[in-house]
């Protein structure tokens, strides 16, 4: 059996960012040759990827990219939130967000395919690479990306991302504005950006809702028609004011709308995506209790 040295271990450490037990492993499967144990590295790292991939990941963080009049948010998942704050897998979400910004990528399977900033990897290969190294599942759930006069805003840790595409006639401080906004989006989560937005039957549903209730409510029910349509107007624009963007009372002045803020600042918002970290997924949960019982049996 090759002599592995501690010089040798820290080596394959440094090239590959595995713990120094699975280097040690890998060395002297491969009798000390450094480029084998690499590679055997690698294909660990296969193998370990395909046992963790049923494996719910719904931790993880929201990664930024807004350089060159490029904005970029991706989701990449992790199984656990102690891992999400784990430098590198920050670092590799912060490179998934880099290669989305360079090469614009049709989907995550087009995103999969192309190569890692800085290695002759692709960002899969990367990937299973990070699931040997952290021992977690890892997954890149979705990512958009804008051109233009763009502004990304990151809340909670990257635990909620927002991409926003204004269009400038160069009036205040844009950053400035544009932050301003997209906390408001981070903080709200309007469900739209303008009335016009908002899907006809969806007013429609709500005006219904409106009726009845007014109609079973016997201090209201024989109120006038005219009286009765203007009051579910007025609900109407309560409905507007709470789920619309551009209608919602703007957090650092609540004496004017988000819409009116913007007009002010020579903006106008063509576009904004929210990510929330795990929003729709299947989360892991855990019954404490259960796990010590279970222990207490062994």
């Amino acid at each position: 059996m090759a002599n592995i040295s501690a010089k040798d271990v820290q080596a394959l450490r440094e090239r590959t960012g595995v713990g120094m037990m699975k280097c040690k492993e890998a060395l002297i499967a491969t009798e000390g040759d450094l480029e084998k144990a690499v590679t055997f590295l690698r294909e660990q790292g296969l193998a370990v990827a395909a046992k963790k991939a049923s494996r719910i990941a719904a931790e993880g963080i929201i990664s930024l990219y807004n350089d060159n009049n490029v904005g970029v948010l991706v989701e990449v998942n992790s199984e656990t939130d102690f891992v999400a704050k784990n430098p590198t897998f920050k670092e590799f979400a912060d490179g998934i967000a880099k290669v989305v910004a360079e090469n614009n990528p049709a989907d995550v399977a087009a995103l999969l395919d192309m190569k890692f900033p800085g290695s002759d990897l692709t960002v899969e290969d990367m990937r299973k690479e990070k699931i040997l190294v952290i021992g977690e599942n890892i997954n890149i759930r979705r990512f958009a990306r804008e051109e233009g006069a763009t502004f990304c805003y990151s809340h909670g840790n990257g635990r909620i991302g927002v991409l926003a595409k204004f269009e400038s006639e160069g009036n205040g401080d844009f950053a400035v504005n544009a932050k301003n906004v997209c906390m408001q989006i981070a903080a709200m989560n309007p469900a739209y950006k303008s009335k016009e937005d908002v899907p006809a039957e969806i007013v429609d549903n709500e005006k219904e809702i409106l009726l009845a209730q007014i109609k079973n409510d016997p201090k209201q029910a024989n109120k006038p028609q005219q009286v009765i349509e203007k009051m579910i107007n007025g609900k109407i624009s309560k409905y507007y004011a709470e789920n619309v963007l551009l209608e919602q009372a703007f957090f650092f002045d609540e004496t004017a709308t988000v819409g009116k803020t913007l007009e002010n600042a020579g903006l106008k918002l063509v576009s904004y995506t929210r990510f929330e970290k795990g929003e729709g997924m299947q989360k892991k949960e855990d019954n404490f209790a259960a796990e010590v019982a279970a222990m207490a049996n062994k």
